[in-house]
């Protein structure tokens, strides 16, 4: 029986119930984190032959003839680019290969666009005030850069299809201090809802007021897929170039969740203009990136298609762990109408709705019990998540038996902070 239809007597009988189970956990003492989408080991352990591709015998000296121990190449060796140009849907004159993490290139961008301004145009900090749009719930840490700086956040409602296309055009046509917006196209962050053909369509298709307005394309799940069959999303870069937009787009991906989190390879995909720009701050900034790691992560996988295999081995250890989400939501949280979920077919995370006002209580409840998640409101500009009901839940670090337990935990807490609600 739902709450809805339930007697509050009974309601109140059931929480009793509920609470003697939350402290039997509690007296456990555990330790489960589901805060943050990390690898696994085991998920880690599938690249450690990587390490063996090269040694000290190796001949560091890359396709053109140049050796790789040495300076030069400061967007990245061409055997990189091969493979992960095609990763990003790019050619290989529009690619920069960079270090360790995507996040730190969107946050150079930002950088370099406050203190330097975009292609020319005038310095973001010269400007009396920036806005980025915001795509709800997303990844807080895009909301953190944007914190940083002082930019001012909106937030977009998100469907299945993704961000309100209306609300973004009629934004970004009226308002000049609009500079960009935050995009995880596939398998969002937290929702793993895949952008439709349409919207990529209506992205490329803008008409901002701003000159230096930039879509932030964070297509950091590209091929983190769950299933067999996966939706193909429309070439974002592509349908630009249709529109003479080529320069509107910058394109992020990684291998932080493919190889090595804190050893992997980052990668933007942009037009050559945009390219041209940015090099001439990258130029200041560094002497170059890490060509051997480069060449480690290229030789390893010999191919974009070695690469994709090397994806089938995550899937299926993260399938598992996916399922043992939506199975105790769906045996415990379904019947009682307390809660909604997403069921991505790709990505990290899976998205809980609760009641309105429950979130934080529910994530409280988990940590004196042991079970750690991301705090509620971090999936919103601020940490302010209007109706406090969005919790993401990271099921990829914990294993399969250890998820189980946590879930016990997470459901448990539902049904106690919506019963305090309603009672």
């Amino acid at each position: 029986m739902g709450f809805k239809d339930m007697d509050k007597n009974k309601l109140a009988a059931m929480k009793c119930q509920w609470d003697n189970e939350y402290d039997k956990f509690k007296a456990m003492n555990l330790n489960l984190n589901m805060a943050r989408g990390k690898p696994s080991p085991e998920q880690l352990e599938l690249s450690m032959d990587m390490l063996d591709t090269l040694n000290s015998n190796s001949k560091l000296i890359g396709l053109n003839g140049d050796d790789y121990r040495n300076y030069g190449l400061l967007d990245g060796i061409p055997e990189a680019k091969t493979i992960f140009s095609k990763m990003l849907g790019v050619s290989e004159d529009e690619i920069i290969v960079c270090g360790n993490a995507s996040l730190n290139i969107m946050y150079d961008i930002i950088s370099t666009s406050y203190l330097k301004g975009v292609c020319g145009n005038t310095p973001w900090h010269k400007q009396e005030k920036i806005k980025f749009l915001c795509p709800v719930p997303g990844y807080d840490r895009h909301f953190s850069i944007c914190e940083t700086f002082g930019i001012e956040m909106i937030n977009i409602p998100t469907s299945e299809t993704g961000p309100d296309m209306d609300l973004i055009e009629k934004l970004v046509s009226e308002d000049e201090t609009i500079k960009g917006i935050w995009c995880v196209p596939q398998y969002s962050n937290p929702t793993g809802y895949v952008y439709s053909d349409e919207t990529v369509k209506r992205f490329a298709a803008l008409k901002p007021k701003a000159s230096d307005f930039r879509i932030f394309w964070d297509n950091a799940y590209c091929i983190h897929h769950l299933v067999d069959s996966p939706r193909i999303l429309l070439n974002i870069m592509d349908e630009c170039k249709k529109n003479h937009n080529d320069d509107m787009v910058y394109i992020f991906g990684s291998t932080s969740k493919i190889t090595f989190a804190g050893s992997g390879v980052a990668v933007l995909g942009t037009s050559k203009g945009n390219i041209a720009d940015l090099t001439k701050v990258m130029n200041m900034r560094t002497i170059g990136y890490d060509k051997i790691n480069q060449f480690r992560h290229a030789k390893y996988f010999g191919s974009y298609e070695g690469l994709i295999k090397h994806m089938n081995k995550h899937k299926e250890l993260l399938v598992p762990k996916f399922n043992a989400v939506t199975e105790a939501l769906e045996k415990e949280i379904a019947p009682l109408g307390i809660g909604s979920w997403t069921k991505p077919e790709g990505g990290y995370f899976i998205s809980f709705d609760s009641l309105p006002g429950c979130a934080k209580r529910i994530v409280a409840l988990c940590k004196n019990a042991g079970v750690t998640l991301t705090g509620a409101g971090a999936t919103y500009p601020y940490g302010k998540d209007p109706d406090d009901r969005n919790i993401r839940i990271a099921p990829t670090y914990p294993s399969v038996d250890e998820l189980k337990k946590a879930m016990e935990i997470f459901c448990l807490a539902v049904k106690i902070a919506s019963a305090e609600t309603i009672l």
